[in-house]
């Protein structure tokens, strides 16, 4: 209340308040003056005021641009709005993409943001151009009875002295610098599938031959009979 006793009513809102961006350099109401008074009534470079107000000089020739066309009102920031793509520009759109063009081109031959074509498109999974033919299937090849063919390999795998970084989650108290390798010796029938596995020291002529020997017995324990080894 104030001292000549009349109730102090607050000032309405705006039906249209402007919306400035957190991080804007300029208010509307300064980037006006930068342009009205500062540009166009005195005539300093465009170039040199963007530079003095920390703001791009592209951004510069935007704001220009709007308040010539549309005064002091179209320097309100403005809030994004997803534009989509008539039917007609989809199916312009979707030709072009399978004619293997860029979505640059694209977007310019629409004459639409490269923003809204790229979204679009990556939506119906045309983002990438090699979506555009589908993978080969994968042709898996196996021998019809089992024995027929036995795949023999080896693994390199490192050794451990203490707990790695996978678990302590720190590079530099997980190495163990020093401590060798060890060698997974693999064999694995084609048709079934099923492997015999040995740890071994190394991969040396008679250690490869040993694992192969007790590979071969124990494929033969379990009613396999090798007839190749690859």
């Amino acid at each position: 209340m104030s001292s000549s006793g009349s109730v102090c009513h607050p000032r309405p809102l705006s039906p249209n308040p402007m919306h400035t961006h957190p991080n804007a350099r300029l208010t509307p109401l300064g980037r006006e003056r930068l342009l009205r008074r500062r540009h166009i009534d005195h005539g300093e470079s465009l170039t040199f005021l963007a530079a003095q107000s920390g703001i791009s000089v592209r951004s510069a020739y935007k704001w220009l641009a709007r308040y010539r066309s549309g005064g002091a009102a179209a320097l309100v920031d403005r809030r994004s709005q997803r534009r989509p793509l008539d039917p007609l520009q989809l199916q312009r759109a979707v030709d072009l993409r399978h004619e293997r063009c860029t979505l640059r081109r694209v977007a310019r031959v629409l004459a639409a943001p490269l923003s809204t074509v790229g979204r679009v498109l990556k939506a119906i999974g045309l983002g990438r151009l090699k979506n555009l033919q589908p993978a080969e299937p994968v042709r898996r090849y196996q021998w019809a009875q089992p024995g027929d063919m036995i795949h023999v390999d080896t693994k390199q795998l490192a050794r451990f002295e203490r707990v790695g970084h996978r678990i302590t989650g720190d590079r530099r108290l997980g190495c163990s610098h020093g401590a060798g390798h060890e060698k997974a010796h693999v064999s694995i029938d084609d048709a079934t599938r099923l492997a015999y596995v040995e740890l071994l020291p190394d991969e040396k002529q008679a250690t490869t031959v040993g694992f192969l020997l007790r590979a071969v017995v124990w494929f033969i324990g379990q009613g396999i009979s090798g007839r190749r080894v690859l």
